[in-house]
């Protein structure tokens, strides 16, 4: 009995090992993440800022020149662009498809008076998968919608058309 009660012991000395190694590796990669996750964002908020400094600048010369032909004839954004504040006479078109595509959603239901919409029922709409990750994908998308002011989102979490200004961040700032 002594020889398998000390088998034992060992197996559980090397399992106790392996436990705080991994336990250490994955503080590591904790710290790693972290890091990557910081870097992550500040790189978001500096392309955040140079869209919104440089929208504000085409925005100014455009008053000063009197003309709205230099904001209308910007490039066609491209995915993965950032959606920027909504405003009067902004058109949906300075959007990336995916969020036109949204926006389109919302627009269809507006003259029928139709609820809110969760996040689910959006992606249906839209043609795609049910799976998480796409659901994720377009809660993200109208989040970011809602937050600029382009939809309103409701307490519940669902989206409804809407337009809104928002508070633009001073452009300024360094913060």
């Amino acid at each position: 009995m002594a020889s398998v009660l000390g088998m034992l012991e060992e197996r559980e000395t090397t399992a106790r090992v392996r436990v705080e190694g991994l336990r250490e590796e994955v503080a590591r990669l904790a710290e790693v993440l972290e890091a990557a996750e910081i870097e992550l964002d500040r790189r978001v908020i500096a392309r955040e800022e140079l869209v919104e400094a440089l929208a504000v600048s085409a925005a100014g010369s455009a008053a000063a020149t009197g003309t709205t032909a230099d904001i209308v004839s910007s490039p066609a954004p491209v995915p993965g662009s950032i959606v920027p504040p909504w405003r009067e006479g902004l058109p949906v078109t300075v959007l990336a498809s995916d969020y036109q595509r949204i926006l389109g959603v919302f627009d269809e239901r507006q003259p029928a008076g139709q609820g809110p919409l969760k996040a689910r029922e959006i992606t249906a709409v839209l043609g795609l998968e049910t799976t998480s990750a796409k659901v994720e994908g377009v809660r993200s998308k109208a989040r970011r919608l809602a937050e600029r002011g382009w939809l309103v989102q409701e307490t519940s979490g669902a989206f409804s058309a809407g337009r809104r200004p928002v508070a633009v961040p001073d452009a300024g700032s360094s913060a």
